[in-house]
């Protein structure tokens, strides 16, 4: 996945400068953003605080490394079984 230029931080600043009152495609505007981003945004991050999405982040990558491991556990279960099925 690209990695996005904008922190979990300015993320938030930038959506709560949405919800102070400024219209949204001015806010999508001054920080170079599309509409479409600044949505993906909002219902990624909307409610949140920094501390809440930085720990999202985390889950996010642990569960990604969960993932990688469990696909190689797999691979490796599926090989052993198809070798111990031959006839040596």
């Amino acid at each position: 996945m690209k990695r996005s230029r904008f922190t979990e931080e300015q993320i938030i600043g930038i959506l709560r400068e949405q919800e102070a009152g400024s219209k949204t495609g001015d806010v999508c505007r001054k920080h170079g953003v599309s509409s479409a981003t600044f949505y993906k945004w909002k219902a990624t991050y909307g409610g949140m605080d920094v501390s809440q999405a930085r720990k999202l982040k985390v889950l996010g990558d642990e569960n990604a490394r969960l993932k990688r491991l469990l696909a190689d556990a797999m691979l490796d279960n599926a090989v052993l079984k198809e070798v111990a099925s031959k006839n040596w």
